[in-house]
């Protein structure tokens, strides 16, 4: 039986499915007892909880347990994660959102993981009518750089001029475009890859428009744009713009 941890939004709709397909799926929350993940299973344990929560949840797991850990959280956790030795462990983007607790789902493409249990969670989200597929290392770097982009660009840009995603492509798309020359290159750098910058701003522009009506925000800010600062800075790179718009957004 594989596990969900985090009884939030992503685990309580994961919990919802389940039940509906009779598929087995524990769900544990804070207040649970964690005792259940002595046992020498080795079968995966989606975190399906909060950036900041992440030291926690990894100190209540044994240690024995550890490497079965799956991670699905936004933004750049690679660094956080080499910090616990769990740079080799199973990671995932949720292509996937729930707007509040006890909302139903509204789904996207496939949902990419990659790792030891990549197949295991895939095999369990596809059956549960999720779309989930089972990528190699540089296909995940990629996309886990585009989506990072995403929520920082956007975040940054409709705080900055306090506007939805949509307004943002219709009054500032130059920015969008200048943004993404500046974050991209330092982004390929510390993930070792190489995206097409054109391609990339389409995908990035073609999301935007499916969701015009959001308003994005600054998140997370060691976990996104803090991050960028910090790793623009050790490759000696300028982001002015980044910079400007921070400034603007009062971050």
């Amino acid at each position: 039986m594989w596990t969900v941890v985090g009884a939030g939004r992503i685990g309580g709709a994961l919990a919802v499915r389940a039940v509906a397909k009779h598929r087995p799926m524990r769900l544990l929350g804070r207040d649970d007892d964690w005792q259940v993940l002595q046992e020498t299973s080795h079968e995966p344990i989606l975190v399906c909880t909060r950036n900041d929560d992440l030291p926690v949840v990894v100190a209540r797991v044994p240690a024995q347990r550890r490497g079965d850990l799956v991670f699905v959280q936004n933004g750049m956790l690679r660094p956080w994660l080499a910090a616990q030795d769990l740079q080799n462990a199973t990671r995932g983007l949720l292509f996937f959102a729930v707007q509040a607790r006890g909302a139903p789902m509204d789904l996207g493409p496939p949902s990419p993981f990659c790792g030891p249990h990549a197949h295991a969670v895939v095999t369990e989200l596809q059956a549960l009518d999720v779309p989930a597929e089972e990528v190699d290392k540089q296909h995940f770097a990629a996309l886990e750089l585009e989506k990072l982009l995403w929520n920082c660009m956007f975040g940054l840009l409709c705080q900055a001029h306090a506007c939805l995603v949509g307004e943002v492509l219709t009054r500032y798309p130059q920015e969008v475009a200048e943004l993404t020359a500046e974050l991209l290159p330092v982004g390929e750098t510390a993930l070792d890859v190489q995206l097409d910058a054109a391609t990339v701003l389409r995908q990035l522009l073609d999301y935007s428009a499916a969701i015009a009506q959001n308003r994005a925000a600054v998140k997370e800010w060691p976990w996104r744009n803090g991050w960028f600062v910090e790793e623009a800075a050790r490759q000696n790179r300028a982001m002015p713009l980044h910079a400007r718009l921070c400034q603007m957004a009062g971050v």
